[in-house]
């Protein structure tokens, strides 16, 4: 378990304090790993040494890493984690958290690892994520996520590693992510896998949905009926106008065969 270091104390800053306790409010621990999570803790998380903080890792008296995964936690990520505003690393991996992104992390400018993979985490992907201009790490297999990858977020130049794998994303991937060029990293087909709807380099072209076998042969035996009743109408008004025709003519022998008077 990862414990925080601190630098000799310093006043308490009440926007760690904030970020702390929102977390602590918004998941349960029910194999009690953050038992020592407590109010007093909260009130000076990096200023005093003498406190211990497991998942918690602070630098110059403010929290810079937030390390708590593989610990069963439930619940969801409060949008209150963007005020540890000198986050540079935040992994939550292999917990069971629901709920959706915070569209809030945007304002963790300095964050570099974004882990939250292996969860049940659901809704799309915040393409303000985009704002985290540091970004290195961005994984978030495993989870329930749906919706299109957000293009602005090949826009990040220093992101060396992506994944969302097996989850439920649909769309085309974006060409600044799988097709990246010059010196950035290119993600390769195992970044994008798993997800049934998305199509496009690295992986393959747009699955046509497809027409079931009984709807192929229901399509294949109307078209033929149509045409045969077509062709049989045809025929019909052809038989008929020639019949006609044959009277017309036959008529007109009875005519000409009458004597004058």
């Amino acid at each position: 378990m990862l414990t925080y270091a601190s630098l000799p104390s310093s006043s308490p800053n009440p926007l760690d304090e904030s970020c702390l306790t929102h977390f602590f409010q918004s998941i349960s621990d029910p194999s009690n790993h953050l038992h020592n999570w407590t109010r007093p803790v909260f009130s000076n998380p990096c200023s005093d040494p003498t406190v211990t903080l497991p998942g918690v890792t602070c630098n110059n008296g403010r929290v810079y890493k937030l390390s708590l995964q593989n610990l069963n936690l439930k619940g969801s990520i409060t949008p209150f984690i963007s005020n540890c505003t000198n986050l540079q690393s935040l992994d939550l991996s292999n917990n069971t958290l629901t709920g959706s992104i915070p569209v809030d992390l945007q304002f963790l400018v300095n964050l570099a690892v974004l882990n939250l993979s292996s969860n049940h985490l659901s809704g799309s992907i915040p393409p303000s994520l985009s704002m985290c201009s540091y970004l290195n790490i961005i994984d978030l297999h495993d989870n329930s996520l749906t919706g299109p990858i957000p293009v602005q977020l090949g826009g990040l130049v220093r992101l060396a590693v992506f994944d969302v794998s097996d989850n439920k994303l649909s769309g085309p991937v974006p060409g600044s992510l799988g097709n990246r060029t010059g010196n950035l990293p290119r993600f390769n087909a195992s970044s994008f896998k798993g997800n049934k709807g998305l199509y496009g380099y690295p992986l393959g072209p747009m699955r046509n949905k497809g027409l079931s076998v009984l709807a192929i042969v229901a399509i294949g035996l109307g078209s033929g009926l149509l045409s045969l009743v077509l062709s049989f109408t045809v025929v019909c008004v052809w038989l008929r106008s020639m019949e006609r025709k044959r009277a017309k003519e036959e008529e007109g022998k009875v005519q000409n065969m009458m004597p004058d008077y």
